[in-house]
């Protein structure tokens, strides 16, 4: 099973370093982190970023507050459907969505593939679609991105353990390898996505945590930038810190052989790129590049 790393978006803040810890001029540079897995039954989409209709129409579909204090890159390559499309596929290959969570900058593009079924935790869309108020909630939930979807799964809390997770094994039509993991804080049904491939574990662990040094074993710390933001949208701190805490432990265990990345971290991006040999190619270029490049298909 090959996995790819995709940048489905990026959002560049004024504040430069203040936001990613590692910009020079005055704009940060934030990544909308997604991944495209390749399973025998079609292709799988983990997260979207941002869609068409959002880089062609951001108003009204995203909120003027988002767009302004975020600074979104709009560009066309960056949608998922042409990250699919340059890497040789059909977009009604993917037959899958798997979401984090569906904040703004993750659940733009579901709409660009109408074919896909979208897998969801339960609380996530129940929450999304019936308590959408307050100032935050307002604003980053916007129905627009996914009221077509006609095709959706979702799933309830719990299961089997993982790693010190609850985590629900089975996802319907979906191989038995690519998990839910429950990490409420960041949103009521915010969950990661876990993979297991023939070179350990990869976690997606989306908005669970927003920089690298947050699970550093000794001092850590979180760029004034991005602690403002998970200050701004946690629903829950005390879930969020304990889901970081469960994270970092994971990182650190050595026979667990987990790989951990987030949503919006541009060097843990950079990573899981370069060990993933992902980025703009074609399957006909793809064979002979394999031989060259390490994977963690």
């Amino acid at each position: 099973m090959r996995v790819h790393c995709l940048r489905c978006g990026t959002d560049c803040p004024f504040g430069g370093a203040l936001f990613d810890g590692f910009s020079k001029g005055l704009f940060g540079l934030i990544p909308c982190a997604a991944q495209l897995v390749e399973t025998n039954d079609g292709l799988v989409l983990i997260d979207t970023g941002y869609g068409t209709e959002d880089v062609r129409h951001p108003h009204p579909r995203l909120s003027v507050l988002f767009r302004a204090m975020l600074n979104i890159r709009f560009d066309l390559a960056e949608t998922a459907i042409e990250q699919v499309r340059a890497l040789g596929y059909k977009p009604s290959e993917v037959r899958h969505i798997v979401l984090t969570h569906l904040d703004f900058d993750h659940a733009g593009g579901i709409e660009d593939f109408p074919q896909a079924r979208v897998h969801v935790m339960e609380v996530e869309k129940h929450v999304a679609e019936t308590k959408r108020r307050g100032f935050v909630a307002r604003r980053r939930y916007r129905p627009a991105q996914w009221d077509d979807v006609r095709d959706w799964r979702t799933y309830a809390s719990g299961g089997e353990k993982w790693f010190g997770f609850d985590a629900v094994r089975q996802l319907d039509g979906l191989p038995p390898e690519i998990l839910f993991v429950p990490m409420p804080g960041h949103t009521w049904g915010h969950a990661g996505i876990a993979i297991d491939t023939r070179g350990g574990w990869v976690l997606n662990a989306g908005d669970a945590y927003f920089y690298r040094r947050e699970l550093d074993r000794d001092r850590r710390r979180c760029t004034p930038g991005l602690r403002f933001y998970q200050n701004l949208m946690e629903v829950d701190r005390r879930s969020r810190f304990a889901n970081q805490e469960r994270l970092r432990e994971l990182k650190h265990d050595e026979l667990a052989r987990v790989r951990i990345f987030c949503s919006h971290d541009e060097k843990e991006l950079e990573a899981m790129q370069s060990l993933s040999g992902s980025g703009p190619s074609t399957r006909s270029r793809s064979a002979s590049a394999d031989r060259l490049r390490p994977s963690i298909a």
